[in-house]
């Protein structure tokens, strides 16, 4: 199937083609003719594969540019996805002359408000700053005829749901809802059903399960070795676009300066940093400038880095969601990657519960050539996931021996 069998209209497929799509990927497929109808829709799809067009292209064909508004507003949970979203808003707003704005917390109010009154067609807005600008008395929803709830799970994670009942509530009652994410719990589906009218879902793959693309290994190591296991595996291995993820910003910038002591290229990216860091940093990974980003969960869902090689997890996350979000970042738009998570003692519960959520035993390695100072405790080989038990580990890159 081509975009030309969607319904959109030519100055969107001229957007499209523009942009290099070629093809829809499944949720675009599945969506957007659902959208274009005027359908409240459910969108559920794994990372990298598309959702962000899946809606910004069809709720631009619905939607007028003309003045006042927003007549669209999506919202989102962190200023990385915002300014995602926006950007890709950005692009087909070349064709179809829609005035397109981004707020978000952590900069001044001031550009954003001027934005806002000089009217805008398609708002992108994290909720803290849109509700802080409602507050002021300059951004007026009255006008919102397609609101999207971007990574609705993740918002209720992390305590957002209050603020974003506040600007649902000051949107029209009668209006278009479009809920899209990687995941979309039984909970997420109960706060949001008053929302919602009669909505399609539209699901692409389980989104539970992490990409089929990722070798997953995992390295049993002392906590104190993390810091040298994590230099030797991107030395001796080469690797040169990796995301190294922490529990705590603390760790995030101690993480950093071991690998900038060691000679690797690295930026840290956590929420203490200013808006204008964290987009360096994302950018210096981008473009090759640094070789490694480390980072805390503010980034791991939703931001689109192309050919991330390696995911590390540094600590293993708090829940299971957030280790499949976490190596979401690699094997994107079709690409395959390596996910590798250090075990200290003390996370063999968390590895369980990971292995559990994704129904597979993942395979324990030693590192070759890495000189280990400690002893460590290795999981018991016998272990078994509660779901059918799947080989997730399939590459014969670099393999390590088995520890029993």
């Amino acid at each position: 199937m081509s975009f030309d069998n969607l319904g959109l209209e030519p100055r969107l497929l001229q957007a499209v083609a523009a942009m290099g799509y070629t093809r829809p990927t499944p949720i675009q497929r599945d969506a957007i003719p659902h959208v274009l109808d005027g359908r409240d829709v459910v969108g559920c799809a794994q990372t990298g594969t598309g959702k962000t067009a899946a809606f910004v292209l069809p709720l631009m064909q619905r939607v007028a540019a003309r003045p006042g508004g927003p007549r669209a507003l999506v919202v989102t949970p962190t200023r990385e996805l915002a300014l995602q979203i926006e950007g890709v808003a950005a692009q087909v707003s070349k064709v179809t002359g829609h005035r397109v704005a981004v707020v978000y917390g952590g900069v001044g109010y001031e550009p954003q408000t001027k934005a806002l009154k000089r009217g805008v067609d398609v708002l992108v807005a994290t909720p803290g700053r849109l509700l802080d600008l409602m507050e002021r008395g300059v951004a007026d929803l009255s006008s919102v005829e397609v609101l999207v709830l971007d990574e609705a799970d993740r918002m209720l994670d992390m305590g957002f749901w209050p603020q974003v009942r506040k600007v649902v509530a000051a949107c029209p009652r009668k209006r278009q809802n479009l809920l899209f994410s990687a995941t979309m719990s039984s909970e997420v589906m109960r706060v949001v059903a008053s929302t919602l009218n009669d909505p399609v879902r539209v699901e692409v793959a389980p989104a539970t399960r992490p990409i089929e693309a990722i070798e997953q290994r995992v390295y049993p190591v002392g906590g104190q070795e993390k810091s040298r296991l994590l230099v030797h595996l991107i030395q001796e291995h080469g690797l040169e676009r990796v995301i190294v993820f922490t529990r705590t910003k603390h760790r995030a910038d101690r993480v950093a300066k071991t690998l900038r002591q060691a000679g690797i290229a690295c930026a840290a990216i956590h929420g203490d940093r200013s808006q204008s860091q964290r987009q360096s940093a994302l950018e210096s990974l981008k473009s090759g400038r640094c070789r490694v980003l480390v980072a805390t969960d503010v980034v791991a869902r939703g931001i689109d880095i192309d050919d991330v090689s390696h995911v590390v997890n540094y600590d293993l996350p708090n829940t299971p969601e957030d280790y499949v979000h976490r190596i979401g970042r690699t094997a994107r738009a079709g690409k395959t990657g390596t996910a590798v998570s250090l075990l200290a003692p003390e996370e063999h519960g968390t590895l369980r519960d990971i292995e559990v959520k994704i129904g597979a035993v993942l395979d324990t390695h030693d590192a070759e050539g890495f000189a280990y100072a400690e002893q460590r405790l290795v999981p018991n080989p016998d272990r078994a996931a509660t779901r059918p038990v799947r080989t997730v580990f399939s590459s014969s890159r670099g393999r390590g021996r088995r520890r029993r």
